[in-house]
């Protein structure tokens, strides 16, 4: 039980990277650089899909709504970081790590659900091209987003209220560079049985059930093309899975080796690593991903900057 007279903690101390004070300003301007990138990469994806009509499909609606969630993922936790990589004393109020979990969550799971119906999409592509348009008609695409955001909103919130009702004595200290759920639970000094129950029971259903559907979604695809085995039909599937294959293996490549594959040794300099991919280089290389091996986001790119061109001339 917690007594009292407890010390109530009114703010958290962020300990950041671990860095050597020499090297600071070299990777400050190195994070400040891959934010940007990622700012400008993903609202670019964004605003072409927007203007260009021929983007105006299910697949490009789904990359659009990940472009967005990437770039909300990455602001939550750099400008912090940045903030106090500059700062004596990288502090963060109490209610600001609380709202910077609850965003973590939301967007990092909206990011797993929107690959799980990216991967349905590609699926529907290429084992029902027929019947393409009717499967993934406009309505169903704007219910499985819909359906994405209220369920990580919902989810992101449950832990969001859970973490509130805990106790926080002396020890405010946070071995991270962000407010991350699990440091924050080591720390509390009340029951934490329940949060952990919780964290057990809707991890299965936010990232294990999501990553199952996708690996089924592409064992269908796969069989499909083996059934009819052609150089064409082999090079059309990579081209049409390829961006979204390497954007699922970043993404949970990285959350198995920060939470199924735990390490003694250096554990905190491994998380803090693996959470710096999942929240600065990730959403920084999904742009260059779906841009560079797509031709479609390359016309949309060339037909804008001719539309802005013809629009100056007159």
């Amino acid at each position: 039980m917690i007594e009292g007279n407890q010390t109530v903690i009114s703010e958290f101390l962020l300990l950041g990277l671990p860095i050597p004070s020499q090297y600071q300003h070299l990777f400050y301007a190195l994070l400040l650089a891959m934010y940007l990138t990622t700012v400008l990469g993903n609202l670019l994806i964004v605003v072409l899909i927007q203007l260009d009509s021929h983007l105006h499909t299910p697949m490009y609606s789904f990359l659009s709504n990940l472009s967005f969630s990437d770039f909300c993922f990455s602001s939550v936790t750099m400008p912090k970081l940045l903030q106090n990589m500059q700062s004596q004393v990288p502090a963060i109020p109490y209610s600001g790590c609380l709202t910077q979990m609850y965003f973590l969550l939301l967007f990092g799971d909206l990011e797993s659900f929107l690959l799980v119906a990216m991967a349905y999409d590609r699926y529907v592509a290429i084992c029902f091209p027929l019947h393409y348009t009717s499967i993934m008609s406009p309505k169903l695409c704007a219910s499985l987003v819909l359906l994405s955001w209220v369920l990580t909103t919902f989810h992101a919130m449950l832990h969001t209220l859970l973490m509130a009702r805990l106790s926080f004595c002396e020890d405010n200290v946070i071995p991270h560079f962000f407010c991350d759920m699990s440091v924050l639970l080591k720390l509390a000094c009340s029951d934490t049985h329940v949060n952990e129950l919780v964290i057990f029971i809707t991890g299965g259903i936010i990232l294990v059930i999501p990553f199952v559907l996708i690996i089924v979604s592409y064992a269908r695809i796969v069989s499909s093309i083996l059934k009819v085995p052609s150089v064409r039909g082999i090079c059309k599937a990579f081209s049409t899975c390829g961006s979204h294959v390497s954007v699922v293996s970043l993404f949970y490549g990285t959350i198995i080796g920060l939470y199924l594959c735990p390490s003694a040794n250096n554990s905190n300099v491994k998380e803090t690593v693996l959470a710096m991919m999942y929240t600065a280089v990730i959403p920084m290389l999904n742009p260059f991903i779906y841009s560079l091996r797509n031709r479609d986001m390359k016309g949309a790119l060339d037909r804008v900057i001719c539309r802005k061109k013809i629009f100056f001339c007159i």
